[in-house]
């Protein structure tokens, strides 16, 4: 196999579900998948409602082993790249192949700057006066520190 060209999507804006959806379905179909700004983007909602649902996951262990988990990520890029995964048939094996081919970012890295950028019609959050929240907002509300990585 050759080396393919990576798509890269910008996040900036946009409604994560459906940015994911489209990242599922070109990682599906054998290409390679590049979010960046994942921070920036966002999930619809009363801010309230999404940051109590996002809590109340949190609080989902194991009662045998705590420690054994489920695990959920706090890091916004951790995140979207988790909710591509949950758009993918994963206990497939087609579905860990394509989720090994999404990669997700804070910001943009210096090798992918000057790649062009695909922005998805019909995605990108047109009011931003509605209710909403990024995903750094809420990973900040769910205890990530790290704010020099923004």
């Amino acid at each position: 196999m050759s080396e393919q060209e990576v798509k890269v999507y910008d996040a900036e804006d946009m409604v994560v579900g459906r940015l994911a959806s489209k990242v599922a379905k070109a990682v599906l179909l054998g290409e390679t998948a590049a979010i960046v700004n994942a921070e920036k983007s966002i999930i619809t909602g009363d801010r309230r409602t999404v940051i109590e649902a996002y809590k109340e996951k949190f609080n989902i262990r194991t009662s045998y082993n705590p420690r054994k988990g489920p695990f959920h990520h706090r890091r916004p890029d951790k995140m979207v790249r988790r909710i591509v995964r949950g758009m993918l048939p994963w206990p497939t094996p087609r579905g860990k192949a394509a989720y090994k081919r999404v990669k997700v970012f804070i910001g943009v890295p210096d090798d992918l700057a000057d790649s062009e950028k695909i922005v998805l019609e019909g995605s990108r959050y047109k009011s931003l006066t509605r209710k909403h929240i990024r995903i750094q907002d809420l990973c900040h509300e769910l205890g990530w520190r790290n704010p020099e990585a923004v």
